[in-house]
């Protein structure tokens, strides 16, 4: 294992978060402190509790989720396709690093800047509503994974993307409205019976729904199927990658 070059590539792309903090830091936490303000103070208060717990606290775990998975997917992309745009991408892949060592620089930094923006989001939330997280061991585990599979799905767009607009395509169009529709701002109990089935097909609806559990115990579906879906979304972004170097997709033309 080449550690040597992991941490090579995990600084530089830590170095350039560090070069735009307000952007990369501050914007997509005030945007998410915006959404505590209109939905958990003034429109909360007068909406009735969710099983037991406060609409402004209840949307928190959705709200952190939302945010980490554009984050995610967004570090991830810009960060490998960069190098793709400025032709940089041929030293790398010509040093002696494998797939796996590329993959832990890059999705390595991109998760820990999203981990990172969801634990100031959770803290910041504390000022707003009450919140009480009654597993964090969960917690952690549930948002640490989460922005290590959304990070490979953003590595798998960085390199599929053959311009700066495809790389806002796949985020704007599928993972914003997935987020929007997977339970962040409800709990997917409260809907229709038909809307409820419909529902159970956006993979996003466990990743909230167990993320939640953690804070709460209460999920809209069981926590044995939202850690099953982690891994199973895990897996495919690791194997579509392995591929991806396998075979030089959009990497050597």
């Amino acid at each position: 294992m080449n550690f040597q070059g992991i941490k090579a590539i995990y600084r530089f792309e830590m170095s350039r978060t560090f070069r735009t903090l307000g952007q990369s830091i501050a914007s997509p936490v005030l945007s998410t402190v915006l959404y505590f303000v209109v939905f958990g103070s003034a429109i909360g208060s007068r909406i009735n509790d969710i099983n037991g717990v406060s609409y402004g606290a209840f949307i928190v775990p959705g709200l952190i989720m939302m945010t980490v998975l554009s984050q995610s997917v967004a570090n991830a992309s810009f960060g490998i396709y960069f190098p793709r745009f400025a032709g940089t991408i041929y030293e790398l892949l010509s040093a002696p690093l494998s797939f796996v060592e590329v993959l832990m620089g890059y999705v390595g930094a991109a998760a820990t800047k999203s981990f990172v923006i969801g634990i100031i989001i959770l803290f910041t939330a504390g000022f707003f509503v009450p919140l009480e997280v009654k597993h964090p061991i969960w917690m952690v585990a549930f948002l640490a994974l989460t922005c290590v599979t959304f990070s490979l799905l953003g590595f798998i767009i960085g390199i599929w993307a053959d311009g700066f607009e495809k790389l806002q395509l796949i985020p704007l169009l599928v993972i914003t409205p997935l987020a929007f529709l997977g339970g962040s701002f409800y709990s997917i109990d409260m809907l229709p019976e038909l809307w409820r089935k419909i529902s159970l097909a956006n993979p996003v609806v466990y990743l909230i729904s167990g993320f939640r559990w953690s804070f709460y115990e209460h999920s809209d579906v069981h926590l044995s199927v939202s850690i099953a879906m982690i891994a199973l979304f895990l897996t495919v972004g690791f194997a579509i990658i392995a591929w991806i170097f396998k075979t030089g997709y959009r990497l050597k033309n």
